[in-house]
């Protein structure tokens, strides 16, 4: 009896190893890229433009990939208590934005508020170009 129950328990422990190791390289061949534009209580005519002109990027040239998962976008706004942790995640203290693929469960992170700033309200077409620029390079 002893021998039967340990070799049920030894056969689950193997498929349970297995199916881990599976999902793992599932996970691992998997990669995103996730667009976060973080923003507080108040923002500004810039702020807001950040914002836009983002979302008009993503939907004009990965409307497809964000229907497939593939680029996500996601606005935070950091002065709810809810938004906390991804705030600290970031050090985001104010508007910002970043563009981070994902591969797996490792991410890379990309700090685009600068460009975001500089362009988004004064330049739109050149900021529209950062993102898909930024985006594509991150879904090779």
């Amino acid at each position: 009896m002893k021998r039967i129950i340990f070799s049920f328990t030894f056969l689950v422990c193997l498929f349970l190893m297995s199916s881990e190791v599976s999902a793992q390289k599932n996970t691992s061949n998997n990669s995103s890229v996730e667009v976060l534009y973080f923003h507080g209580k108040q923002r500004c005519m810039t702020c807001r433009a950040i914002e836009k002109v983002t979302r008009e990027a993503l939907s004009q040239y990965f409307a497809k990939e964000m229907k497939a998962g593939k680029v996500k976008f996601r606005v935070i706004d950091i002065s709810l208590p809810q938004n906390e942790k991804i705030a600290e995640k970031y050090q985001v203290t104010w508007s910002s934005l970043y563009i981070n693929q994902w591969k797996g469960r490792k991410e890379q992170v990309n700090n685009l508020t600068e460009q975001a700033f500089a362009n988004a309200r004064t330049n739109p077409d050149k900021f529209k170009s950062i993102v898909r620029q930024k985006v594509l390079s991150l879904l090779k």
